[in-house]
């Protein structure tokens, strides 16, 4: 499989990637953990369906210690006891922020108000920037069919 376009090989889509680029390093640079910020990735990936960005975040986060039994229950990570109540709150809030067309009236306040009890500000102001990017991320991939599998660690740092 190969992708329908070369985001590295057309001037305007290199562009468009370096701005993207410089908004996930600003994420990255708050202090929102890291471990929250590979599992928020990871979860809005496997939501929208991008192979793409599950096989860049997955094995970034087992490369930086995360068990293979908190990756593999991300997707039920309602019913697993494995993730910390902020954790929780963050994956929550990511869903939500997702799916926003499943619901009627955007995120819910107890979602958002959940999310607070655990985030400061700018940690907030950080995680709605990452679920909003992640998700901008993963429909470009999607759309291109930028194939999943060959990612090795630290290959776009």
């Amino acid at each position: 499989m190969e992708a329908r376009l070369n985001m590295f090989g057309n001037e305007n889509a290199a562009k468009l990637l370096k701005h993207f680029t410089a908004a996930g390093r600003a994420i990255t640079e708050s202090t929102l953990s890291d471990t929250v910020q590979e599992l928020v990735k990871i979860r809005v990936s496997q939501i929208n369906g991008c192979a793409f960005c599950l096989d860049i975040h997955t094995k970034e986060a087992a490369h930086a210690g995360e068990t293979a039994l908190r990756l593999n229950l991300i997707a039920g990570w309602r019913e697993a006891t494995v993730y910390t109540e902020a954790e929780r709150a963050a994956l929550e809030l990511a869903e939500q922020g997702t799916r926003i067309a499943d619901g009627a009236g955007g995120v819910p306040d107890d979602a958002w108000a959940n999310a607070a009890k655990y985030f400061d500000e700018g940690e907030l102001a950080a995680l709605v920037a990452l679920i909003a990017l992640m998700n901008a991320f993963n429909r470009l991939n999607v759309v291109l069919r930028n194939p999943a599998g060959d990612y090795r660690v630290g290959q776009f740092a």
